[in-house]
């Protein structure tokens, strides 16, 4: 029976990713880094013996984010390409793509497992973040009410929404990072290509304010599509909002989701392309 007559199946999409699931979380990188990221978050601990007011609690807020960020993008790269890289070279793939599967169900199951795995990462990195928070937050009012007048000092829906926005952005590398792997010949070559389109994601919007706008229309033409290729990821970035008074807009977590959402679509279909093209 040929795949072309059998229709798309989420429930074999499904199959596959919580196979790719259960793979990803008994890897020993994953414990690793979420051991390694909830320690770091937890050294903050040391601060409870000083008082430095509600910009402390801002400062936990900081960190904890920026340990996700930088471990949850690690753990995005290095697990992607592991899985997929895995399932070629055990030569599993093979074996299943033999079956009547869409490559497609292959692809987006992977994607969708590694972005459960990378959601468990962010649910604990953000879930001791705001504990902390609440603790430090509850000793910091206990010792000035007169100041704060018993008012909540940090917005911890914004956390939640901030946080759901860094796990959609690890969505887009994941999407990314598949896409690489399903024309990549090795394990080695889709990480390190894979963090260099990290770095790129992160800074092309310094390289579209300072050359968009240049003379040379051919530069600046080729410079606003680059920017279109890769997605700004310091849009995802809206930690800055808050606190101190300071908000994330509703609005703007809708648009920079819809954003995250679309690239996803457009990046795992050409994932899905290519992948269709490689023998295995």
């Amino acid at each position: 029976m040929s795949v072309a007559s059998v229709p798309f199946s989420f429930g074999r999409l499904g199959l596959i990713a919580g196979n790719t699931f259960l793979e990803a979380v008994r890897q020993k990188l994953f414990l690793f880094l979420v051991l390694i990221t909830l320690g770091l978050v937890l050294s903050v601990l040391f601060l409870l013996t000083f008082n430095f007011g509600s910009s402390e609690l801002k400062f936990i807020a900081d960190f904890g984010f920026g340990a996700l960020t930088f471990f949850g993008s690690a753990l995005t790269i290095a697990t992607t390409a592991q899985l997929f890289f895995s399932e070629i070279e055990n030569r599993t793939a093979l074996t299943l793509l033999a079956k009547p599967i869409w490559r497609a169900e292959f692809v987006f199951g992977k994607f969708l497992g590694v972005f459960a795995v990378i959601g468990v990462f962010c649910a604990l990195t953000i879930g001791t973040t705001i504990a902390l928070l609440m603790v430090r937050e509850g000793q910091i009012l206990a010792a000035a009410t007169d100041e704060f007048e018993a008012r909540s000092l940090i917005a911890y829906g914004d956390l939640l929404v901030v946080g759901l926005l860094q796990w959609l952005k690890f969505g887009v590398l994941t999407a990314i990072v598949l896409l690489i792997a399903s024309f990549s010949n090795t394990n080695l070559f889709t990480v390190v290509t894979g963090f260099f389109v990290l770095v790129i994601c992160h800074l092309q919007y310094l390289a579209r304010d300072q050359w968009s706008n240049v003379d040379n229309i051919l530069l600046s033409g080729a410079v606003r599509a680059l920017s279109f290729i890769f997605p700004n990821f310091q849009l995802f970035n809206l930690a800055d909002e808050i606190g101190q008074g300071s908000g994330v807009s509703g609005e703007v977590a809708l648009r920079v989701a819809g954003y995250g959402l679309v690239y996803i679509a457009v990046i795992g279909g050409l994932a899905v392309y290519s992948f269709r093209n490689r023998e295995i």
